[in-house]
């Protein structure tokens, strides 16, 4: 007799279907007297084990040498900057974990309402610096690592960016958290943890933008992460779904991947609060068919490994292709699968009824990428908890928030019926049960309406039928935000018109976008942070959670003496940028010029064309001049960065464009010390902490009505950049803070965007006739004056034929704005007075204040301190 196995097990996990014991979570026993008792072994003896945070030089040195002999095991005699790095990077995380332990035990003893962040992106950049500013150790760092023989900022240059998003979307992400765990809220952040990121943007000689994989994480394992291979949940896909009695049905078959957790410690400013962001990396069930590898069929073998594994491998994948638009869809199902799954299991460890769910749960949707969370967790409730379908919708409907981010309804998600048949078919039945109860309800209030219905319906007609991820989002949430008041507006009045009749206006409401001053402030521009720490006469612990505070700093506008330091700071980080120019790029910034930066990713409605083509204009007007007239210019230097979609045509030409323009302008001997362009490649936070500080200006230029709000144009005017933009996004509420005067508008409004639209495809003006200076602009680069002219006729058309952006319309309004700035900066007093009161009223724009609101008007959660 001998023991045996299913072979049908054979290469499954070990582990039951569900989330295992792990090293956090668990409350202590108590006596009869309540007296927590020890768990196992020597109390004593454990407790002279444990150890607290590190928050003296010794201690912190000792800690780094450690891991230098231990972690990395490494010498003095052979340790180099990057080693350095990694050793004090494990120290610190050694401190965050201690927090982040208690933190977690607290809430656990505490079960209050937490809320979930549910974001496909979140740009959290580096690490090191935001952890030790955080932890209020920075400092004594810096003098443990020079104790050491070591440079902070040589360390500091070691880490490279998490490439775990590409643009604003993600940015506020990781601000929102940041501001949660600073603000004492119970937040945790859920995302994918992306093997490649986006791409590494490179430039040809050409100036056509190449993509190259970004692997973040060649270095090793990411020391700001914590590997948790104890909590792994399976993510069912394709298959069969077989309707059972009762609404409930069995999904069964397909592919199953494992979902692994790696855990990103998120630390609270000057709080003990460390809160969490969960990453989901996608596994093989089966890593290796050894069958298959036997009978000779070597790529059979590991198919199911390496279809597992792209799951996680790219943000992003191009969708241009059926395989990119289905792993998208994969990629979308198994971080909110896996997402719901953690939720809903530690939601039953406080041994509640599923009820009472929305009263310990908020998740909140960061756009529509997570929306099916909601027929997931339908299918949670109805299929595996066996709660009713009408008990089971009331639920999700009080448990999930929607972030829109967007007006345009080009860029509303839709993904096509017989895609998500075919991979979620589970999850097609229940979207097709919930639309047609819903349009079952609108039908009853607005009977006879048939095209509301279509319009309203969550499927659209066409070949093939579209599932409206926005209208699915919009009907299984609670609340629906814009992310501007403007942008709010616009939600309301068009693409969910038709929701705000039915549901009622109470539902749609306003949280404008918010920055963490920490890192826009004091971590990328610790000079002005801390003459404005000596000037206010208090802790920088104060000011950076109380932005409103900087209101105090009106009256030293006045003062001559204050504004000599706060213009010789913005030299020094002009300097600075300049350095950084000449390292990586070989080229050199004239730093006596003004600073005109725009930092955006490369989109069409974004207008980074209208921008180069004003550089154009300027440089043919400078052309045109005597030398006696240039020495009346102001001398300006233009920065651009931005990466465009690996399949946005039109965008690429755009960098094309000022790559391009940018050699012969800055080569040409009559005007580079009045006019220089440089386009600085591979976009990130970091090179973003570099080139906001430096900014005089900064441009916000996209077609009125269709940024949802910006978060850059905050981060500039935070660090005394002024603004040039249009009447869109947060460029209003800005503008109303720190006064119309301290801001450069221009361009049409968005009541005129229809009507102007209209007119160009009915009633079309040649170029010609309506902007001459624009055209001279087109005519010049058709020429070849910037190398081939017919490569940028596809970009040109997209102005001359229809010009969808308004760029025809807005160009000579753009070109006056830019005049008046040239006026103003001539009077240099005057400008930096400028500088600082937009500055001082920015405190409005803190995510500290946008995640409180979130906090108060939409999850129900309260600030919970740990000891």
């Amino acid at each position: 007799m001998t023991s045996v196995i299913d072979p049908k097990t054979i290469g499954k996990p070990a582990r039951p279907r569900r989330h295992i014991r792990t090293l956090t979570g668990y409350t202590p026993e108590t006596d009869d007297s309540g007296k927590e008792k020890w768990p196992r072994g020597d109390e004593s003896v454990w407790k002279q084990g444990l150890r607290s945070v590190n928050t003296d030089v010794p201690s912190i040195t000792k800690s780094i040498v450690n891991h230098v002999q231990t972690s990395l095991a490494r010498q003095a005699y052979n340790l180099d900057d990057l080693g350095a790095y990694q050793a004090a990077a494990l120290s610190v995380r050694d401190d965050l974990i201690l927090n982040w332990n208690d933190t977690q035990i607290h809430y656990t003893q505490k079960t209050p309402k937490r809320a979930y962040y549910l974001s496909l992106e979140f740009l959290m950049g580096r690490t090191f610096d935001n952890a030790l500013l955080n932890l209020g150790l920075k400092d004594q760092y810096r003098e443990g690592i020079t104790k050491l023989g070591f440079n902070m900022e040589d360390l500091l240059e070691q880490e490279r960016d998490a490439a775990l998003g590409n643009g604003g979307l993600g940015r506020l992400a990781a601000c929102y958290l940041d501001s949660s765990a600073s603000q004492e809220l119970p937040v945790w952040g859920y995302g994918l943890r992306y093997q490649y990121g986006i791409f590494q943007q490179l430039i040809s000689p050409e100036g056509q933008q190449l993509e190259q994989p970004d692997p973040w994480l060649a270095g090793g394992e990411n020391p700001w992460e914590l590997p948790r291979l104890d909590v792994t949940y399976e993510v069912r896909f394709y298959g069969t779904a077989d309707r059972l009695p009762g609404g409930r049905a069995l999904w069964q078959g397909g592919q199953e991947v494992l979902a692994v957790a790696y855990d990103v410690m998120v630390p609270g400013c000057y709080t003990k609060n460390t809160n969490n962001l969960r990453l989901w990396e996608s596994k093989p069930k089966r890593g290796f068919d050894l069958n298959s590898f036997n009978a000779g069929d070597y790529e059979h073998a590991v198919e199911s490994s390496n279809s597992a594994a792209a799951i996680t491998s790219v943000l992003y994948p191009n969708d241009h292709t059926t395989f990119g638009k289905e792993l998208r869809l994969k990629q979308q199902y198994f971080w909110t699968a896996a997402s719901l799954a953690d939720i809903v299991r530690r939601f039953k460890n406080i041994a509640k009824p599923f009820s009472e769910f929305p009263d310990y749960v908020a998740i909140q949707l960061n756009d529509t990428h997570p929306t099916l969370a909601i027929p997931e967790l339908m299918r949670i409730l109805v299929d595996e908890e066996e709660i009713p379908w009408g008990k089971a919708w009331d639920i999700v409907t009080n448990t999930v928030f929607y972030t829109n981010h967007t007006v345009l309804p080009e860029a509303l998600e839709k993904w096509p019926v017989p895609l998500m048949e075919h991979l979620l078919p589970r999850h097609m039945q229940i979207i097709y049960d919930i639309n047609l109860s819903f349009l079952q309800a609108v039908e009853k209030k607005f009977p006879g309406d048939r095209d509301r219905l279509a319009r309203m319906s969550l499927i659209e007609e066409g070949f093939p039928k579209q599932v409206r991820m926005a209208h699915l989002a919009c009907i299984g949430s609670r609340k629906v935000n814009g992310v501007a008041e403007l942008h709010s507006e616009l939600v309301r009045t068009t693409i969910l018109k038709d929701f705000v009749e039915f549901e009622g206006l109470s539902k749609f409401s306003n949280v404008t976008n918010g920055i963490t001053p920490r890192r826009w402030l004091d971590q990328c521009n610790p000079e002005l942070s801390a003459l404005i720490t000596k000037t206010l006469k208090v802790d920088k612990s104060v000011w950076l959670k109380d932005l409103d505070r900087l209101k105090e700093l009106l009256p030293y506008a006045e003062d001559a003496a204050f504004r000599k330091e706060w213009a010789a700071i913005k030299q020094r980080n002009k300097e600075r940028l300049a350095h950084h120019v000449e390292t990586t790029l070989g080229l050199t910034v004239n730093t006596n010029a003004m600073f005109d930066v725009q930092i955006k990713r490369l989109h069409e409605y974004k207008r980074q064309t209208l921008n180069i083509l004003g550089v154009i204009h300027r440089y043919l007007k400078l052309k045109q001049m005597s030398a006696a007239e240039r020495k009346k210019v102001n001398p300006r230097v233009v920065f651009f960065a931005g990466k465009a979609a690996p399949g946005y045509y039109i965008a690429k030409l755009t960098i094309r464009l000022i790559v391009n323009a940018a050699r012969i302008i800055n080569a040409d001997p009559d005007t580079r010390d009045l006019l220089t362009v440089y386009f600085l490649p591979d976009y990130s936070v970091s090179l973003a902490e570099v080139l906001i500080p430096s900014s005089d200006i900064s441009q916000h230029i996209s077609t009125a009505g269709t940024e949802a709000s910006g978060t850059s144009n905050m981060k500039f005017c935070l660090n005394g950049g002024l603004l040039v933009g249009t009447v869109d996004g947060a460029n209003i509420e800005i503008a109303e803070a720190v006064g119309e005067n301290n801001v450069f508008f221009f361009g049409h409004l968005t009541p005129a965007v229809e009507d102007l639209r209209y007119q160009h495809m009915y009633r079309p003006v040649p170029v010609e006739e309506k902007c001459p200076a624009l055209a001279n602009v087109l005519d010049k680069i058709s020429s070849g004056m910037f190398g081939d002219g017919e490569v940028y006729e596809p970009l040109l058309n997209t102005i001359r034929q229809g010009d969808f952006y308004l760029l025809t319309d807005d160009f000579d309004s753009y070109i006056g704005a830019l005049d008046m700035v040239d006026k103003a900066y001539l009077d240099k007093e005057e400008w930096i007075k400028k500088s600082i009161r937009t500055t001082a009223n920015m405190g409005k724009f803190s995510s500290d204040r946008a995640i409180l609101e979130y906090a108060e008007s939409f999850w129900s959660i309260e600030p919970i301190k740990v000891p």
